[in-house]
């Protein structure tokens, strides 16, 4: 441990004197918001939708004296109720005159609005009514970034066999990304987004593919009777996501208020992921106080198809976008899907109110699984769906919820409402009911297991804040599984409980003190033949300290343990780690870096750290075993329209002598990989 504290020490010094040649574009206030919404997120999630988003609105800022509830909710910090304080206050008092007037709405504390700000002005838009073709090459923004990405230890599946039959990878260990983003202010957009991951392979020789994925749209948005239309790629977010949604959503996290859902409707996509989106042309017309949004999709989707010839069968869904080896290749687009349906809304000031109706076909039927954990799985090729959604504002209250209804009988329900007490108390309850035998496949509801069926549950939480210096989030929820699930072979129950604590005494410094207990049901260690029921207990200590000690450079560190009990198996763990973020206003170099220790005995105890990454380039990932992970990123401005940045990651593990397993496995204990990427705007 000493001569990994005097590394440690050595490189923070060094870092410090040579005034650290990095860092992210990404300021301050994006990442906090990408911080607190992450605590769920898988270690591979594309948070590129997210910060595009927020990176949209700081160049484009959303008028307040002109935003529509759908804008101001794709701030996904802000709350459904807060939308509607804003407006309602904008609609009792007249126009905002400053920005600093939202301290006088209601719901909105200093945190709120601290946030608020790069993503918000009163200035006026430009008016697409007068725009000229000459205009779209010349107002217009366009946005090219290219990034590359390489693991510089070969692991096993790149090294071709002798066996040609034996699984490897096609491909080579480099990841190519390309991105092209054009924006007419609010109104116009085009995106085309090209990506190869590691593993695959990149062909344009004899009308080859070239790159494994391709996604595009070009979008309007408008103000008359045509409100919006998406051509290409598009995602669709209703309601509570229990019926239909697509593309980015959160679950629980440290963000309590965070627990509702933003119904932002239809947007363009513009997200890596492979497999949340829809393919083909939807459009918004608007009446009054309704919007009709009808929707048609046909894309081909990773699948695990029979080979019989005569009545080939799914037995599963590809959802990872991987297409590395023979297997992955063979499955990549192998069932065709098509969608089609509608929503209507009613939007008032206090009440809106809507409906979903879609189906879902494919060319082959789902086969019928031998599992009895999988007997009320879907089966079939055709799925139908319908989906009622509500909410209601009455005075400091808001109230949520959902109802929807699947082919074969299945239902689903969930019901919410948030309490502002006062300016500094807020309450928020959540009740669900998931039928074992409901079925969506855009189903993003928020829920214990992965997919939001087969669960009854409630959820409390309480948010107290004291000024701009102390905020106390809590929530609390039970849950319970009435049929078996995957190593649970029996009805489960189990429950949550977290608690966070934040202060900040000045504005350069910050402390965060969290605590999360978690009680769960799996089946036992034995070999019986049949498997008896036990629990499985987690908590989580964590201590986070961020402060600055100039206007250019931030520390933060943190340290967390972790204690993990299943009958017999006890796993205590923990984390600790620097950041040091330096961002001078007048250097073109900036950048951040951490240095972090971890032990951990395995999977069932691992923790997980948000990292900055290069632009659009987020990750949560997990640190488990024993070692220690450096990393450090930043960016070079070369002019106002060109950027750099890159991205070095080292870990080192004390106890393994392998990396991994199957087609991962690195030979020794050291895992690397580098990034670099390139943007310019004109």
């Amino acid at each position: 441990m000493n001569s990994r504290l005097s590394a440690f020490l050595g490189l923070c010094m060094l870092f410090i004197t040579l005034q650290a040649k990095s860092q992210t574009e990404t300021d301050l206030v994006v990442e906090q918001i990408i911080e607190s919404m992450s605590e769920n997120a898988a270690e591979d999630f594309d948070y590129s939708e997210l910060t595009e988003r927020l990176q949209h609105y700081q160049k484009n800022p959303i008028n307040l004296n002109q935003a529509e509830a759908e804008q101001l909710q794709d701030l996904l910090f802000l709350s459904p109720a807060q939308v509607n304080a804003i407006l309602s206050y904008r609609d009792q008092h007249g126009r905002f005159i400053e920005l600093f007037e939202l301290q006088a709405v209601d719901l909105l504390d200093a945190t709120t609005i601290k946030k608020m700000l790069p993503f918000c002005s009163l200035s006026e838009p430009n008016p697409f009514s007068k725009l000229r073709f000459h205009d779209l090459l010349t107002k217009g923004n366009n946005d090219v970034m290219f990034t590359f990405g390489q693991l510089l230890q070969k692991p096993k599946g790149y090294f071709k066999p002798e066996d040609p039959e034996k699984s490897h990878y096609a491909g080579s260990r480099q990841r190519f990304l390309t991105r092209y983003r054009y924006h007419y202010g609010q109104a116009l957009s085009a995106s085309l987004t090209m990506e190869k991951d590691a593993g695959e392979p990149l062909n344009f020789q004899g009308g080859g593919p070239g790159f494994d994925f391709y996604s595009g749209n070009i979008s309007y948005k408008g103000s008359g009777l045509l409100r919006k239309i998406v051509l290409g790629d598009y995602s669709l977010q209703f309601g509570q996501g229990l019926s239909l949604w697509s593309g980015l959503s959160f679950g629980k996290g440290a963000a309590v208020a965070s627990i509702t859902k933003n119904n932002i409707g239809l947007k363009p996509y513009t997200s890596t992921n492979e497999a949340l989106f829809l393919r083909g042309i939807s459009g918004t017309l608007h009446l009054k106080h309704f919007d009709f949004t009808p929707f048609m999709s046909y894309r081909n989707i990773d699948g695990t198809v029979s080979a019989d010839n005569e009545n080939p069968e799914v037995s599963a869904l590809g959802l990872s976008g991987f297409h590395r080896t023979q297997n992955e290749i063979t499955n990549k687009n192998n069932v065709s899907q098509l969608v089609y349906g509608a929503n209507l809304q009613f939007s008032g000031r206090a009440l809106r109110v809507g409906t979903n109706i879609y189906q879902t076909s494919l060319s082959h039927p789902f086969e019928e699984s031998s599992a009895v954990y999988k007997k009320y799985s879907f089966n079939g090729d055709k799925l139908s769906n319908v989906g009622v959604y509500y909410n209601y504002n009455w005075r400091n209250m808001y109230f949520f919820g959902e109802a929807a209804h699947s082919g074969g009988g299945g239902m689903a329900f969930l019901n919410g409402a948030i309490a502002s007490l006062s300016r500094s108390v807020s309450v928020i309850m959540f009740q669900r009911d998931y039928q074992r035998n409901y079925h969506s496949f855009f189903n993003q509801a928020v829920a214990e297991g992965t997919n939001a069926a087969n669960e009854k549950g409630f959820y409390s939480g309480l948010v107290i804040t004291r000024g701009k210096k102390a905020e106390l989030n809590v929530y609390a929820d039970f849950f319970r599984f009435p049929w078996l699930r995957f190593r649970v072979d029996a009805p489960s129950s189990g429950h949550e409980f977290l608690s966070q604590f934040s202060y900040s005494p000045t504005k350069r410094l910050k402390a965060i003190v969290r605590y999360r207990f978690e009680k769960k049901q799996e089946n036992d260690s034995e070999e019986n033949a049949m498997n008896f029921l036990a629990d499985v207990l987690k908590q989580n200590y964590r201590f986070e300290l961020s402060y600055k000690i100039a206007d250019a450079l931030q520390l933060r560190n943190r340290v967390e343990f972790v204690d993990y009990q299943k009958e017999a198996v006890s796993e205590k763990g923990y984390l600790l780690f620097q950041d040091i973020s330096y961002a001078p206003l007048s250097s073109r170099i900036s950048g951040n870096f951490r240095y972090a220790i971890f032990n951990t005995p395995g999977f069932n105890s691992r923790l997980y750290a948000y990292e900055n990454d290069v632009l659009y380039s987020y990750s949560v990932p997990a640190y488990q075993n024993s070692g220690l992970r450096f990393y450090v990123n930043g960016r070079w401005r070369l002019s106002k329209s060109a950027d750099v940045w890159f991205k070095y990651a080292v870990t080192r593990y004390t106890n393994l002598e392998s990396i991994g397993s199957g087609l991962d496995t690195i030979e020794g204990n050291k895992k690397s990989d580098f990034k670099i990427q390139a943007r310019f705007q004109f």
